[in-house]
């Protein structure tokens, strides 16, 4: 909700019981609140053309890739990785290596390592790559981290932020153990789109301005005056630090002064980390009255996220 919201694309929701929500600023949007795990099943049955989940829910629920598939990969937050997990009481076990070695002693004893996990389809690919081929999946819908305490599993697969819960659990991570880092994405029904040219543009209102926020993100937009002689003058001095002149380079403009006839104001775009080392080149510039301002969107010739979703449809037919 806050990331559409900083997109332009506020949901109102009557209230928390209620899992249908409109976007007032586009007409003929609703907004259907589902479980993530269940969002890939909705878009790929129809039932929308459009879906916030996570990749992970994504890549392990997905049926069909070739109906459903990301438009914009990583919105930015949500960040987690899918990791395997084994016991800190397991010392000789520190990496992917040590549990392929564990897995075949458990073979050749008669017993399987078992392994608790919601992403049945991640972790077979993930093992079976990397040459692991004697396990047990096990399951479960719960808490994982109590899986090996409580004896119905050796190791855990499961999502992990930043580790404290494993940690409390008496977990640890395996070196080369990551099995897919993640994050909140888009995903669209090409299928779907196709079927209906106004499902279409009402996409586009809304893959447009999550892509232009998402580009605008990282950058900051100065502007600032400066006396000089002429703006070839201004620009070249500007331009004689690339990275710190913006995107294109500055955009100059003559200011109309009844005193003075020689300032211009210079405006720019530049990464966010970049600032003050911009400020500063500015003022070796000869800059004055810097001025700093966000950037909500930064639109380009083209969406490169609706065009892969246009094409996409275009595929289907």
């Amino acid at each position: 909700m806050s990331f559409l919201s900083s997109c332009g694309l506020r949901v109102r929701r009557p209230s928390a019981r209620r899992y249908v929500g409109l976007i007032p600023a586009i007409q003929g949007v609703e907004v259907l609140f589902q479980r993530a795990a269940d969002v890939t099943q909705k878009v790929e049955e129809g039932s929308a053309e459009l879906g916030i989940t996570g990749l992970d829910r994504y890549l392990e629920n997905r049926a069909d890739p070739t109906h459903v598939s990301p438009v914009i990969e990583d919105l930015r937050y949500g960040r987690c990785e899918v990791v395997l997990a084994v016991p800190n009481s397991w010392l000789d076990v520190t990496s992917l290596s040590d549990l392929a070695d564990l897995a075949l002693e458990f073979h050749r004893q008669g017993r399987q390592l078992r392994i608790a996990t919601k992403y049945p389809r991640l972790l077979r690919q993930y093992l079976f790559r990397r040459g692991i081929n004697y396990f047990t999946l096990v399951a479960a819908s719960g808490t994982l981290e109590a899986a090996p305490a409580a004896g119905y599993a050796d190791v855990i697969a499961d999502i992990t932020e930043t580790g404290a819960t494993l940690r409390e659990n008496r977990l640890k991570t395996l070196e080369e153990g990551t099995i897919l880092a993640s994050q909140a994405c888009l995903i669209a029904n090409a299928e779907t789109l196709t079927a209906s040219p106004e499902a279409r543009e009402l996409a586009r209102s809304i893959v447009e301005p999550m892509e232009a926020h998402l580009r605008a993100e990282p950058f900051c937009r100065l502007t600032a005056n400066v006396r000089g002689a002429s703006a070839d003058t201004i620009s070249g001095t500007i331009l004689a630090r690339p990275a710190l002149a913006g995107l294109r380079g500055p955009t100059i403009a003559r200011v109309y002064n009844v005193e003075e006839e020689d300032w211009f104001s210079v405006s720019l775009l530049v990464k966010k980390e970049l600032l003050m080392e911009a400020v500063d080149h500015l003022r070796s510039c000869g800059a004055v009255d810097i001025a700093v301002s966000g950037v909500d969107y930064l639109f380009d010739g083209y969406s490169t996220a609706y065009r892969q979703l246009f094409d996409k449809s275009a595929c289907a037919e």
